[in-house]
């Protein structure tokens, strides 16, 4: 199977070079490794033409954007920029964070699942952080999902799916789609990818309420945007941001904004968000 990787960056010059250098040694290369300089005002560039001397699948795209760093939509609108200069001769599409190492065999492994099952749609590791000189499991992970970082699709899901939506929540709206369409998405703990920026250490303080609004916008409804406020609010270890979620749905609700899915879509969404909470409740009153 041929797999063609886009990688957004944004002044990455402290950790392209490693997510190439894991890219370029993985046991199965990549066909294309696309690069979308997001108006970078570092050697993100250079590092990655020095690359592209050395491997002919690696390119460099240029992208000219505001340097504000808005979660979810200048990343997919950079991501997007990349998918406009690919071909279609490609069986996965895989979009990748620039501050990653991934073990040698990712794409090998990742590849068999794809191939094991013709209705896997998604396939992905589970990210992992350093602290206090070890690596452990990003307290954000759920195992259902799939982090934004690493994303790996088959083509006639993402095609599906309508591509990715550069609006926050754009991580989450892609999963539920393809099970909206009947596709499986997979997750495999064996698969331990180095995050080496932690989740949302870019975001300004105008993104506070982005959240919230993409609660909104995937068609959650008041009810599942609180309970998943108050859970994201506890991991993150900031109980204050519940707050700063409910009014940014609220504001998203007042103001009429677009959903990200169809009525139809949005439906399937809550009862299926209400299905896995009863599930885990389930669970843990059976341990």
């Amino acid at each position: 199977m041929k797999y063609y990787i886009i990688i957004p960056a944004h002044n990455e010059a402290n950790f392209i070079a490693l997510t190439l250098e894991s890219l370029v040694s993985q046991t199965i290369l990549p066909s294309k490794v696309v690069v979308v300089n997001d108006n970078s005002t570092d050697e993100t560039p250079s590092i990655v033409d020095n690359f592209s001397k050395n491997h002919s699948y690696i390119s460099l795209v240029n992208k000219t954007s505001e340097a504000i760093h808005m979660p979810g939509s200048k990343v997919i609108q950079a991501f997007l920029k990349g998918f406009e200069t690919i071909d279609s001769q490609y069986d996965i599409i895989v979009k990748l964070d620039a501050d990653l190492i991934l073990p040698n065999n990712y794409f090998e492994i990742i590849l068999n699942h794809f191939s094991s099952d013709n209705k896997i749609g998604m396939a992905g590791g589970f990210a992992y952080i350093e602290k206090n000189h070890e690596w452990i499991l990003e307290n954000l992970t759920d195992k259902d999902h799939i982090r934004g970082a690493f994303k790996a699709y088959r083509k006639e899901c993402f095609l599906q799916i309508g591509n990715l939506k550069p609006a926050m929540g754009w991580d989450t709206v892609d999963e539920l789609l393809c099970k909206f369409y009947g596709w499986k998405v997979v997750t495999d703990a064996t698969l331990k990818v180095k995050h080496l920026k932690p989740t949302g250490a870019n975001y300004n303080k105008n993104a506070r309420f982005k959240q919230g609004e993409a609660f909104y916008s995937i068609g959650y409804g008041f009810v599942i945007t609180a309970i998943a406020s108050i859970k994201l609010a506890f991991l993150k270890g900031n109980p204050l941001l519940f707050l700063d979620y409910i009014q940014g749905f609220l504001r998203a609700k007042f103001n009429h904004n677009p959903l990200l899915v169809t009525n139809e879509q949005a439906k399937f969404i809550r009862k299926y968000r209400w299905n896995k909470m009863k599930e885990k409740i389930l669970k843990l009153e059976n341990d």
